[in-house]
């Protein structure tokens, strides 16, 4: 498998879980361990308006570089069937865009740049 050669949408669904399991691991870690407490808290992190905000802050501080931002787009443009639940169709494509980041970047195995990202998400948010 290429991950280079994969959709957007095959990378945002990799990049979904991932994102997942490292807000669930903070999370944690934060010492939260009431369900409803994870889970409410979890949003400030997996919803699609929290990723369209972050990821429109690293594209105004020209954080991504081009590689980075034509995976992004990839993700961001491809036609999906699914519909945004609580979020315009524009936020669920960014969103979708930086989840597929995150997903190129498990699957090419640059963790050093998915932790940098992360880190940086988990102190903004």
């Amino acid at each position: 498998m290429n991950p280079a050669l994969l959709n957007g949408s095959t990378l945002a669904f990799v990049g979904d879980a991932v994102l997942s399991l490292l807000v669930r691991q903070h999370l944690v870690e934060q010492g939260l361990t009431k369900a409803k407490d994870l889970q409410e808290a979890s949003v400030a992190y997996v919803s699609a308006k929290a990723q369209a905000k972050f990821v429109t802050m690293l594209l105004e501080s020209n954080a991504l570089s081009e590689d980075e931002l034509l995976i992004y787009r990839r993700g961001r443009n491809h036609r999906s069937d699914s519909i945004a639940k609580n979020a315009d169709v524009v936020t669920y494509r960014q969103a979708t865009g930086f989840e597929a980041l995150i997903g190129y970047w498990h699957l090419t195995q640059n963790e050093a740049r998915l932790k940098q990202i992360w880190d940086q998400m988990k102190t903004t948010l």
